[in-house]
């Protein structure tokens, strides 16, 4: 514990103690209540918090107290190198008496509309088709009968070839805005291999199994692998390999043929340029060599350099022991003999090289019965929900931290062990930025850490010395630090950072709540007198997570917004599980 804080509710001590007067937000603050002078009142948004209403009766009476059982209405909008779909869903969320607590977790999930997967719109080789790709979406919304006011939430999701588009992220952001209040999220390879994994269901088998699956997820433009093991996804990867890097017309001619595809013909012997005319033998010849390579991409270490060179991402070390492959994306739907029709380009033939390769055991693995395939990554868009929970630890300045929207959180692989090394959570923390393609320094993030153990001083400044040199790019260029716990360490770590560590970024830090990767989370402002503030959960979830313990469902909701007593120094009269 820090010592020689004043004993006092920290948020009215960062408030009462920010260095420069000029620097405060303008208007009415937080600090104007210290010592909770003038609570009862109202005001206009010039302001950086809310105060509470106060209703008459006992809470217990409230009817969001009572509410147990919450349906949102979310779409999943999955803009792929091949195609583009929309999926509708309806997700129950229900609080479970038994659990003694207003989580909610996820009981059910109904699919209210699926659109057709529409072939993805090209202008160019470097621009998707906005004006097309902004019909198959309205058309979407019209099908179902939704409007964009009815959605609660939802994601865009661009992956593969289509997220290389020089308009890509405009138009997911467009795209945003016009479907719904919902979180945009950009996939890159890493986080696109992952929502592949548990959107098939490799994660949900491998959970219920208790083993290790390696999903094969075969798009248009890249081959994203995923290794799975007791439902929770531990390696990925992508390979430039997908069903669509050469396409022909009706007659033969190549209408089009993206570097890879070019890359892979040459290789198989053939030198095609756009406007050539591909015969149906030399087509299938390129997709026999596009099979070898990808199994041989998969099996081979060392890689031999024109293998190496076909990943987008650092290949799967070691695969260790595999006890079954599933198949997802366009291609999958191939390989599992669900789909025939032939679409111009290499997927139907891509699928059933594979498949023949798959029944002659050279990839010597079980092939396991076929989950979702193409609709994989919508499904998992789609099932989307919003908790709300509330918890104010230590925020340093709650004008220029708060309200945020649309904070990616990343839940860094760490276990606090009885001596905290600093250089061992660092390192879990660039490494989780590698996973989801971010860099560090560059977008705002929540960092949601678990906490273990004793919060003594020694402990607690060793992980503070951690977020220091996990990201040290953010705090050299005094963005703000977002720091989310499950323990309650927040306001002696905010101490740390700020009085020990010298940190000058603003820092917010909360404890108590639970997060996961594939989060999303708003801030509201701070709300008086019960010193909280709401914070709105996203997550991207699926049919049962299989990252939680086997048997429960996805925790998604819960509405403990309650102060903490500073008061009496660190210790509190209530525990937060761990559900690490």
């Amino acid at each position: 514990m820090a010592s020689g804080l004043p004993r006092q509710p920290d948020l009215l001590y960062w408030a009462s103690t920010m260095s420069d007067p000029d620097d405060r937000p303008k208007g009415h603050t937080v600090a104007d209540h210290h010592l909770g002078a003038e609570l009862a009142h109202v005001h206009d948004s010039n302001a950086d918090h809310d105060h509470d209403d106060f209703v008459d009766g006992p809470i217990e009476e409230n009817p969001l107290w009572i509410a147990d059982n919450v349906t949102l209405t979310s779409v999943g909008i999955d803009i792929g190198s091949a195609g583009t779909q929309v999926i509708f869903s309806k997700v129950h969320l229900r609080r479970l008496s038994e659990e003694l607590t207003s989580r909610y977790y996820v009981v059910g999930r109904e699919t209210l509309f699926r659109s057709p997967v529409t072939l993805t719109p090209y202008q160019s080789e470097e621009r998707i088709d906005d004006g097309k790709l902004r019909a198959i979406i309205d058309e979407a919304y019209k099908s179902a009968s939704i409007a964009a006011k009815d959605i609660d939430t939802g994601v865009v999701i661009l992956t593969g070839e289509a997220l290389r588009r020089e308009n890509a992220q405009a138009i997911a952001g467009l795209l945003a805005e016009q479907g719904g209040d919902f979180v945009c999220a950009t996939a890159g390879h890493h986080m696109e291999a992952m929502l592949a994994a548990y959107g098939s269901g490799a994660a949900l088998a491998s959970s219920a199994q208790q083993n290790r699956i390696l999903n094969i997820d075969i798009g248009g433009g890249t081959t994203k692998l995923a290794l799975v093991e007791n439902g929770r996804v531990i390696a990925t990867a992508a390979i430039h390999i997908g069903g669509r890097l050469q396409v022909v017309d009706e007659t033969g001619r190549i209408v089009r043929l993206d570097p890879a595809g070019q890359h892979h013909a040459a290789l198989a012997g053939f030198r095609w340029r756009k406007g050539d005319i591909a015969d149906p033998a030399a087509m299938d010849k390129v997709a026999e060599y596009m099979a070898d390579a990808l199994i041989a991409a998969i099996r081979m270490r060392p890689l031999p350099p024109p293998l190496a060179a076909l990943y987008l991402t650092e290949p799967i070390a070691e695969l260790g022991r595999i006890d079954g492959i599933m198949l997802s994306g366009g291609v999958g739907e191939y390989v599992y003999r669900r789909e025939h029709r032939d679409f111009g380009d290499m997927g139907r033939r891509l699928g059933h090289a594979l498949r023949r390769r798959i029944d002659a055991g050279v990839l010597p693995w079980p092939l396991l019965p076929a989950g979702e395939c193409i609709r994989a990554t919508a499904l998992g868009a789609s099932e989307y929900s919003v908790q709300l929970s509330g918890n104010t630890s230590t925020i340093t300045d709650p004008g220029a931290l708060l309200p945020r929207r649309n904070l990616q959180v990343l839940q860094p692989s760490f276990v606090c062990e009885e001596t905290i090394d600093p250089d061992k959570l660092a390192a879990a923390i660039q490494a989780h930025f590698t996973a989801f393609d971010l860099t560090e320094g560059d977008a705002e993030v929540a960092l949601a850490l678990r906490w273990l153990g004793p919060p003594s001083h020694g402990r607690i400044f060793a992980f503070a010395q951690g977020i220091v040199r996990g990201m040290p790019r953010t705090i050299a260029r005094n963005k703000p630090l977002y720091i989310m716990l499950d323990g309650d360490v927040a306001h002696t770590l905010g101490a740390i950072l700020r009085e020990e560590l010298d940190v000058k970024s603003e820092i917010l830090a909360i404890d108590g709540v639970v997060l996961w990767d594939f989060d999303y989370i708003d801030l509201g402002r701070i709300r008086l007198p019960s010193m909280t503030v709401p914070v709105t959960i996203k997550s991207l979830v699926f049919n049962e997570d299989p990252r939680l313990p086997r048997g429960q469902a996805h925790l998604h909701h819960h509405d403990h917004e309650h102060a903490h007593d500073r008061a009496h120094g660190h210790g509190h009269g209530h525990h937060h599980p761990s559900r690490s």
